[in-house]
């Protein structure tokens, strides 16, 4: 498939040339499509959800798919925090969960003033050890809360913060390489809003922006998302993959030919591999750029 580019500074980033390659595919189901890779540094491979068959599976270069874990409450997004542990949004469970070194669970959050979450979607860990994560699925019945939040969870998972409640459906987040900036995207919109950070952590809501708006005739909305180490964002749009530069310029597209993009991962020797998922598949394709590292178990 084609690597579109619409902006000469696309080849700064990308060699246009190159063939997007599909890594493994047959996953998804009627509970959801395969989401959340997660490059795993110590071992080299990349893990990643297969939501619809309730399972964790990695990707091993030169060997293939293997089962990591079932069942895993129907697991979307997942990142890892400041000490390495794995922290996963749990659709069937509605909570979002840490793994111990032990292999036992702890909740990072399950409610909100007492009503449960509605359906956490993705999370990012800042560098200070505070998680953010985003909480649609209003208005399915049976549910707590009237509204889709995005929260922020304190280190000692003392204190949840609800930091932004006015999203139709917010999903993929992620922040700029200096942590100034928080990128959050809006699946119905099919656009992706900034914020400015104050000290805290906490949002400026004032700097509230649209960074860029990922919609046209072709199939593809804003799901999970990623940033590399220049400040260049990547998400999920119209047509396939978008870049954009640090001012939510439309750098280009990178069309791997499935409907939409649930979520990228970046990894590999250099970290310059960007891995993805679509409803069904595993792909990649490489960089020039590193993208911004996830934490390693120390």
């Amino acid at each position: 498939m084609p690597i579109e580019q619409h902006a000469p500074e696309l080849e700064g980033i990308v060699s246009v040339n190159q063939e997007i390659l599909e890594l493994a595919t047959g996953f998804g189901g009627e509970a959801g499509p395969a989401e959340g890779p997660l490059w795993w540094e110590e071992d080299k491979h990349l893990v990643f959800s297969d939501i619809g068959n309730n399972r964790r599976m990695k990707w091993v270069p030169g060997q293939g798919v293997a089962l990591v874990k079932e069942p895993t409450n129907f697991a979307n997004g997942l990142t890892r925090d400041c000490q390495g542990r794995l922290i996963a949004c749990e659709h069937g469970t509605r909570r979002v969960t840490r793994q111990e070194p032990d292999g036992s669970i702890t909740v990072v959050a399950n409610n909100y003033r007492g009503r449960r979450l509605n359906r956490p979607n993705d999370v990012v860990v800042k560098s200070d050890g505070k998680i953010y994560f985003t909480d649609p699925g209003f208005p399915t019945p049976g549910l707590d809360l009237d509204f889709n939040g995005v929260y922020q969870v304190t280190p000692d998972l003392g204190t949840i913060t609800l930091i932004s409640w006015n999203f139709s459906r917010p999903n993929g987040l992620a922040f700029s390489p200096d942590e100034g900036v928080l990128y959050i995207n809006d699946t119905r919109r099919r656009h992706i809003r900034a914020f400015d950070l104050e000290p805290n952590g906490m949002p400026l809501i004032a700097t509230d922006r649209i960074f860029c708006d990922l919609g046209g005739e072709r199939p593809g909305n804003p799901d999970g998302m990623k940033v590399d180490i220049e400040g260049n964002v990547y998400c999920g749009g119209s047509g396939g993959i978008w870049v954009m530069d640090p001012h939510g310029k439309h750098l280009g597209t990178l069309v791997h030919g499935a409907p939409g993009t649930t979520n990228m991962a970046w990894g590999g020797e250099d970290w310059r591999t960007l891995y993805f998922t679509t409803r069904h598949t595993l792909g990649s394709l490489q960089m020039k750029i590193p993208g911004v590292a996830v934490p390693a178990k120390r």
